[in-house]
């Protein structure tokens, strides 16, 4: 029987254009849980450590804060938001 591996979104996400509407798409889920997730992958991909630097966060902790089943606070998301060169936009719904 074949090896398996565990899927690494992170590795995937090799453009603006994929990270953009991998966000975009964990965002209109509505889903916090996966959104954070989805975070912590473009992070992971764009390299943790870079992250923290601009971030002025330690690596371990931002591994924690988007880690399954954390709450990070909120300023830290946008500051890791606004490191990976991330905007988000509030749009009226569609009614």
């Amino acid at each position: 029987m074949g090896k398996t591996t565990e899927f690494d979104a992170a590795s995937y996400l090799d453009s603006e254009e994929m990270i953009a509407e991998y966000l975009n798409q964990a965002l209109a889920s509505g889903d916090t849980d996966l959104l954070l997730s989805a975070i912590g992958d473009v992070a992971k991909a764009r390299g943790m450590a870079q992250i923290a630097r601009d971030t002025g966060l330690g690596r371990e902790s931002l591994y924690k804060a988007f880690a399954t089943g954390a709450k990070p606070r909120f300023d830290t998301v946008l500051k890791v938001l606004r490191a990976l060169g991330v905007e988000i936009h509030a749009y009226p719904q569609a009614h």
